[in-house]
Order: structure tokens, then C-alpha cells, then sequence
């Protein structure tokens, strides 16, 4: 079953070099949104480039992605 993109859901958030226990939970409508409110919130330090690395977790369905958030612009992308 494909979630409905219009209701928030769970989502299990760290920086992508911190262990997974370290995770919060957060609530968006997407993988990108909930990494983006991590950010926001939790200020995570930049790399040389000014980006933080994040990973987002569903807490429903288990599917994990990485993005590369652009602290400066907000710009985001998978990570490589």
C-alpha cells in the first residue's frame, strides 16, 4: 500500500555520519520534508561544501534515503 502523500507520517532522522541510535523522530509528508525539518531543528554541522548528510527512515514501511541538505540554500539532494 502506497502512503498518501497529504498525511503525515513518521519518519526516523539522523545526520548520515551519526550512529542510528542517535536518530529523532519526525513527522512530514515526504523523505525530503522530514529531513528538512531535521535540519531546521537540529542544526547539524556543515561539510567543506556547506552541506549536511542526512538520513530519513519511514516508520511504516522501512524505506531508508540519504540526502545532502545545502545549509546556506535549503537545496536538496540523494546523496551519491
Amino acid at each position: 500500500m502506497t502512503p498518501d502523500m497529504d498525511t503525515p507520517r513518521r519518519f526516523s532522522v539522523h545526520a548520515a555520519d551519526a550512529a542510528p541510535g542517535r536518530s529523532l523522530m519526525v513527522e512530514g509528508r515526504s523523505h525530503v520534508e522530514a529531513a528538512l525539518q531535521f535540519v531546521e531543528d537540529q542544526h547539524p554541522p556543515a561539510d567543506l561544501f556547506g552541506e549536511a548528510a542526512v538520513m530519513v527512515e519511514d516508520c511504516e514501511t522501512g524505506e531508508r534515503q540519504c540526502f545532502r541538505i545545502d545549509l546556506g540554500t535549503g537545496e536538496s539532494a540523494p546523496c551519491a
